[in-house]
């Protein structure tokens, strides 16, 4: 499992211009398979996803992402091994 942590490096109203293309960059990681949950972190200085899959899909998919191609976010990527849940979230112990 992974955490995908993005801090904008520019103000939050050039991450919104490209808002509606990044969102469509996180459906498309959705629909993969690969992300999990996601969210902006409060106060709005970047956002979160969880993910699974190969690191380095992941690793190629973040430099894809619209925020990493126009220089609005960059990402700490950190694997983790969950070991334990709360029922209902199993899916996160990959």
């Amino acid at each position: 499992m992974f955490i995908l942590s993005l801090t904008y490096v520019k103000s939050n109203d050039e991450a919104d211009k490209h808002m509606e293309t990044h969102m469509a960059w996180v459906g498309e990681g959705y629909s993969r398979g690969w992300f999990l949950a996601s969210g902006r972190k409060v106060p709005r200085t970047g956002g979160v996803i969880f993910a699974r899959g190969e690191r380095a899909e992941l690793e190629a998919y973040v430099a894809a992402d619209p925020f990493t191609v126009h220089g609005i976010a960059e990402y700490e990527i950190t694997e983790i091994a969950v070991t334990k849940v709360v029922e209902g979230l199993e899916v996160f112990k990959g």
